[in-house]
Parts: C-alpha cells; sequence; structure tokens
C-alpha cells in the first residue's frame, strides 16, 4: 500500500447505504465470520446482515448473556465469552475459536470506547488503547492460522475520524504525564488503522487482506460514558438524548462500510487501506477539520505502522506472524 492507492474508487455505494444494501442479493453461506461487539449498535447491524447473507457468525462478548438475548432472534450466530481488556481472556476465546473452527473468513473488529474516564489496565496500559488496539491486535494474532487458511480472509478494522485528533504518542503513549480522554481516543483510533496497514503487509502472502475505517458520525452505546451535557454541548443530541446534528447516520447505515469491506469484490486485489462512505478515502492535510472526512498520512504510514507493530509484540506476548 502507498499513499497513491488511497484514492476513492467510485464504489456503487455511499453514505447513505445500509447493511441491508451491501448484502442484498449475496449468497455467503459456508463463511465464518468473527464480529467484536456484535451485539450492539454497529455491530448488531454488521451480524445480523452477516446472518442474513448465510454467514456463521460469532460474537465474543464481555457480557455473554446480554448478548445472547439480544442476538436470540439471529440465526447462524453464537456467543462466546471475551473482554478485551484481559488478554487471558482474549487467548481463551482465540484458543476455543482454534479448536472448534478449521478456517476464519472474515475478523470484524467491531467493539470499542470513546472518550472514557482515566483507567490503568495490566501493567498500568491505558485503558482505550488496550480496549481498542490492544485487545483487537492479540486476538488477531492468535486468530492468524485460521484467517492464512481461509486462502482469502478479511479483517476489517472500526478506526474513527477521530484520528485527526493525535497520532501515536511516542513519547508518552499510556499518558503517565496527564490523561486527556479525546487524545486517547485519537491515540486508539490512529493504532487501528496503522495496525489495518502493517497486518495486511504481513498477511497478503497468505491471502490475509486487512482495512480499517470510519464507520461515520453515528450515536450508539459508545457513547455511553460522556456525560449527556456533553453530548448536547457538542450538538449531538437534545436534552433528551435524541440525535439532533447534522450527517449522523443510522446504525445500519454505519455497519455498511464495514460489511462492503469484508465483501465487495473491488478489493480483492487491495489491503491497508483506509475506508469510508462504502469507498477508499482520501488522505486529507494537516488541520482539514475532522468532518470533512479523509485520512491523515500518519495514520496510514507503513514506518508508523511497522513501529506500533513492534511495540504491541513487545507488550502484549501476542504470537507473532512468521512472516
Amino acid at each position: 500500500m502507498t499513499i497513491t492507492d488511497q484514492q476513492p474508487l467510485g464504489s456503487p455505494f455511499s453514505a447513505s447505504t445500509t447493511a441491508e444494501d451491501i448484502v442484498a442479493g449475496l449468497d455467503l453461506s459456508g463463511r465464518t465470520a468473527v464480529v467484536t461487539g456484535g451485539y450492539s449498535g454497529l455491530g448488531l447491524a454488521t451480524t445480523r446482515a452477516l446472518a442474513v447473507a448465510g454467514v456463521r457468525v460469532v460474537v465474543p462478548a464481555r457480557r455473554p448473556d446480554v448478548a445472547r438475548d439480544a442476538l436470540k432472534e439471529v440465526k447462524n450466530c453464537e456467543v462466546i465469552p471475551m473482554d478485551l481488556t484481559d488478554l487471558a481472556s482474549v487467548r481463551s476465546a482465540a484458543a476455543h475459536l482454534s479448536d472448534r473452527l478449521d478456517r476464519l473468513d472474515v475478523l470484524m473488529a467491531v467493539a470499542g470506547v470513546m472518550a472514557t474516564p482515566e483507567r490503568r489496565i495490566g501493567p498500568g496500559w491505558e485503558g482505550q488503547l488496550t480496549a481498542n488496539h490492544f485487545g483487537h491486535f492479540t486476538l488477531a494474532c492468535e486468530l492468524y492460522p485460521l484467517l492464512a487458511a481461509a486462502d482469502g480472509a478479511r479483517v476489517v478494522v472500526n478506526s474513527s475520524a477521530g484520528h485527526t485528533l493525535t497520532g501515536i504518542r511516542w513519547h508518552d503513549p499510556h499518558f503517565h504525564t496527564g490523561y486527556d480522554k479525546w487524545l486517547a481516543y485519537g491515540q486508539a483510533k490512529t493504532a487501528n488503522a496503522l495496525f489495518a496497514v502493517h497486518l495486511d503487509t504481513v498477511g497478503q502472502g497468505d491471502g490475509v487482506r486487512a482495512f480499517a475505517l470510519h464507520p461515520g458520525r453515528i450515536i450508539t452505546g459508545l457513547q455511553r460514558e460522556m456525560a449527556l451535557q456533553e453530548q448536547i454541548e457538542r450538538g449531538w443530541v437534545d436534552e433528551h438524548g435524541n440525535v439532533i446534528g447534522e450527517g449522523f447516520k443510522t446504525s445500519s447505515q454505519g455497519a455498511a462500510t464495514g460489511l462492503w469491506a469484508s465483501t465487495s469484490p473491488l478489493l480483492d486485489t487491495r489491503g491497508g487501506l483506509y475506508l469510508e462512505d462504502c469507498d477508499i478515502a482520501r488522505v486529507s492535510a494537516p488541520g482539514t477539520p475532522m468532518d470533512d472526512g479523509g485520512v491523515r498520512a500518519y495514520a496510514i504510514d507503513p514506518d508508523e505502522a511497522a513501529r506500533l507493530w513492534s511495540m504491541s509484540l513487545a507488550a502484549t506476548g501476542a504470537t507473532p506472524i512468521n512472516r
């Protein structure tokens, strides 16, 4: 992947496309997908659409009882326990899947947290980087043999326009010198994008291609740790929590880009790209407003991606992908 590859393709879909539009007419029977966060918000819309298309969907969930209740009417779907902030739990879930599956066609990293209060996890890791990046990084590494066995697997990672807030803070990635919940979120979302870049680099020889994406502006459970007043002040919702901001998508529309990334033949020979509105995003200039779209060059930089990969391997002890 190079910067010149980061150009829109002229996809037949758009910002208003829904999950149902993406899978209409598709028969994906025989494929298996793992969808983190697949029981609420964008993840639930993703799981439902994949199941309708015939995919066997596995949803790892921190709250498995809640997940099973949310998915009780979705056919061809199962729930397994997993907490992204507990790497032992991630490894246990991966081992369970490795014992039961002989291949994995799609891994969708949809789960995440946003703008949370300061939390320290494990050896003092910052909580948003852990939940959004380290957990998914470890899961992908442990499931890699199943992805390689699929001969054409795709890994789709939900990033965000929030990546424009900051690159990786190499001097202090865990905010030991002062916590800022939005910079922590921005760093985690940049990490999501860079993770896809390097996973694609090491995986494409095995047919594993990876993509990151901005799903759009959507009010879901992702905002659960933000005070209502803060959301009102940002112009997102009214005092009753109803969405009033312009440019917001429904959960189904927000799930569409990830589903396009996991199924579109237009991406068969591509990877390591950042997507938005069911197409490849353009590169945005420094200082461009977040809501104008695009991806910052630092979030798709291969050298930054390789550096983050090395840091993540050292931190998590995940199984290296030997290529």
